[in-house]
This record gives structure tokens, sequence and C-alpha cells, in this order.
């Protein structure tokens, strides 16, 4: 019964979320819903990250060169004929790259699989290492992959990067990956294999003890998260329409690092509200940067004094919250409606 109830509640809570996205677009301006559009991207990019981290425990520092990967391959796809020819002018496009031409839809999809394989590939020297060690194989994959776009100028354009890019991502396409993506990832870790992900993060020996494959469970994780990560560069690409190599340094893994500890490794929950915080947070401190007045004092604006007070508020929450905001735990609606009945007895 509770479950049923429980399934019920969520497709509820899908549909008033959805019912807020129509208003929003209708009656937001365009810079709140490019936030949102900013917020529903990273929260797809921080849950896959939190897959291969936080739930299976493997210390990896791959998310910019899968992003990068997925916001090429997408954007080649959907970029027409005529484009490319204008845009590749220090040496043409190679064939038959040049040629093909996708719909936005089938070019995510496309730049998620194509990013999935190569994490297949690479899964099989990756995971023969563990630790510090993956950590520094993964970074080394995020900068072969940038010095592969600056070099690979016939298929990539080089430093000059990707322009003219279709803004096809909106608040419909953003957000309907993020849900897809949240859900299919959280019954992922509830299933049998989410798991053995688990026990593998907890004490792999003793996984492989138990009879479990590590490597494979591995593989299914790093390979799910690259695939929704790919999918988030190509919507990341064709929201801001161009796309050069600087874009996807180890900056953007660190943003994300940040986001999954600060909501808590292994919690897809906290990963989701950390990102809110992160993402519109940093948005909503650049008052501090612009000369403010209060009543007749004129308080001069600092600029970068948003990043030195968002630091002193990641430190804190970081102090005061050790695990992250979440811990491991995740949200329920029984935690939900047992937080109200206790209140109520109080």
């Amino acid at each position: 019964m509770n479950k049923t109830r429980n399934s019920l509640l969520t497709i509820a809570a899908i549909v008033v979320f959805f019912i807020f996205l129509w208003y929003a677009s209708t009656h937001f301006n365009k810079y709140s819903i490019r936030i949102m559009n900013d917020v529903a991207i990273f929260m797809m990019l921080a849950v896959s990250y939190n897959l291969i981290n936080g739930v299976t425990g493997q210390f990896s520092l791959e998310p910019n060169g899968f992003t990068a990967i997925g916001a090429y391959v997408s954007s080649l796809l959907t970029l027409t004929v005529a484009q490319k020819h204008a845009m590749f002018i220090i040496v043409p496009m190679i064939h038959p790259f040049d040629t093909w031409h996708l719909p936005f839809l089938a070019a995510l999809i496309v730049g998620g699989l194509v990013t999935s394989v190569i994490a297949f590939v690479l899964a099989f020297p990756v995971f023969r290492v563990r630790g510090d060690y993956l950590a520094i194989v993964t970074l080394g994959f995020g900068i072969v992959i940038r010095v592969f776009s600056t070099n690979a100028i016939s298929l990539t354009n080089g430093a000059l990067g990707l322009k003219g890019i279709s803004e096809s991502t909106n608040l419909w396409w953003s957000w309907g990956w993020a849900v897809f993506s949240i859900i299919i990832i959280m019954r992922l870790v509830n299933s049998g294999y989410g798991r053995a992900m688990k026990a593998i993060r907890d004490d792999e020996d003793a996984a492989i003890a138990m009879g479990i494959n590590s490597l494979k469970i591995k593989m299914i994780a790093f390979i799910t998260s690259a695939f929704f990560e790919g999918v988030a560069g190509g919507l990341l690409a064709h929201l801001i329409t161009t796309i050069s190599p600087t874009l996807f340094t180890f900056f953007l893994t660190f943003n994300l690092l940040i986001i999954i500890v600060v909501g808590g490794l292994g919690s897809m929950t906290g990963s989701i509200i950390a990102t809110v915080m992160v993402v519109w947070g940093s948005e909503l401190l650049r008052v501090v940067d612009q000369p403010m007045h209060i009543f007749s004092i004129t308080i001069p604006g600092v600029p970068g004094m948003r990043m030195i007070l968002f630091s002193v508020l990641l430190i804190a929450t970081m102090i005061f919250a050790r695990e992250g905001i979440m811990g491991q735990r995740e949200f329920s609606w029984n935690s939900f409606f047992n937080m109200f009945r206790a209140r109520k007895q109080r």
C-alpha cells in the first residue's frame, strides 16, 4: 500500500514540477530561464558523477573529458553541411563527417552512446588501478581529450571551436533529461547492481570474496555515468551555442566534485540540493560584486567578492556537515511524512 502511495506521489510531484516549468517558460525572464537550464544540466552531471564516485567509491576525475566528447559529437551532428563548410576554414572537415546531419534528440543520444563506447574501452585499463592512481589516470584522460580537441583541426576545428550551434536546449529538454537521468540512476542504485556498487565502495576485497564481479559492476557504473555526462555535454553545447577546448578544463570536474561532496557522497538527493545551492547560489551572490545603496550609505562593489563569500559558505557547510548535507541518505516519502508526525506529537 505504501509503495503504491509513494509511486503516485512521485508521479504527482513530477507532473506539478513540469506544470511549474510551463509557467516558468512563459513568465520568467531569459536570465532566470538560463540559470534554470544551467541548474538542470549540472544536476544531471552531478548525479551521474556521484554514481561512479559516491555510490561505487571510485575516485574518478573524468567528467570534463566525457562532457567534451558528448558536446563535440552532438554539435557536429546538428550543424548543417553548409555551416561545416563555412566554419572549417583552416582545414576542411574530414569525410564523411562533413555530410552527416541529425535532429537534436538523435544527436544527443548518439553523443551519449559514443561517450559510453569510449568509457567501455577506457574502463579496462582504468580499473586496473584504485584510489589515487585511478584519479591520476582519469585526470590524464581529460587532458588527452582537451589536447585532442585542440589539435584535431579537421574534426573539431581546433582552438577556434564550433560556433553557430543551434540553440535547441530549453527548459523542457534540459529538465526532461535531468528528471530522466535521476529516475534511471536511482532505479539502478536501488537494484541489485546498486547494492553491489555500494559493497565495492565499502570494501572491494570483501565484495570480490563474496562473489561480486568487481570489474563488471564498476564498468556498469562508469558507462552509465559516461552516457548521461555525454548527453549533458550536448545539452550544454546547444545552450551556449559555441564550444571550444577551453570550456572543458579540470575546473568543470572540480565544480562537480564540490557539488557531490557538499551534497554527500553516495546521495543523489544531496547532489540535487547541492547543485541548486552551488549553481543558483553563486549567481545570487553576484549582488555583492556590485555597488550597494543602503539608505544613504553607498558600499562599493568588490569584484570577486562573491567567490570569497561563496568559499566561506562552502567551508562552513563542510565544518558543520562533514558528510555533506545528506550524507548517504536519500529522500523518501515515508521519512517526509514521519517528520510531520514527529512535529505534531511535540
